[in-house]
């Protein structure tokens, strides 16, 4: 059997039109003004240091005048075990990588290290200045 009709779709402000439909034959659509939205999302971002293009650096309390610095947002091709054992080292607090539900992998340092661990990440090339987010009081 041989149907014929016309086929009108509207596709961001693209008309395309097809006629004489046959089962043995398929429809030649092409679509001129092609546009991906999620090509952005497919060949990954410009910069691969981060996945969302920041490192977030937060602080919580914990009890009294205990706090705790995390480090969310490096790139997983680092060592953060290596990166923890230099900042350790570096700021003379103790500091541990956790599993985090939500974030991935995160890095803990004790204390107030939000200015220290900004400065070192700059000074070290793991991330620009304009790819820190600081978080917290």
């Amino acid at each position: 059997k041989d149907f014929s009709f016309k086929v009108i779709i509207e596709i961001n402000s693209v008309i395309l039109l097809s006629g004489n439909f046959s089962p043995e034959k398929r429809m030649s659509i092409q679509n001129l003004n092609t546009f991906d939205p999620f090509a952005d999302a497919i060949k990954g971002s410009t910069d691969d240091s981060v996945q969302d293009g920041f490192v977030h650096i937060r602080i919580q309390q914990r009890n009294g005048r205990k706090t705790l610095t995390t480090v969310q947002g490096l790139s997983a091709e680092y060592d953060l075990k290596k990166i923890v054992r230099a900042c350790k080292k570096e700021f003379a607090c103790n500091g541990t990588v956790v599993e985090h539900s939500e974030y991935g992998e995160v890095l803990q340092l004790q204390g107030d290290q939000r200015e220290n661990i900004c400065q070192w990440l700059t000074k070290t090339g793991l991330a620009k200045p304009d790819q820190l987010k600081v978080h917290g009081f």
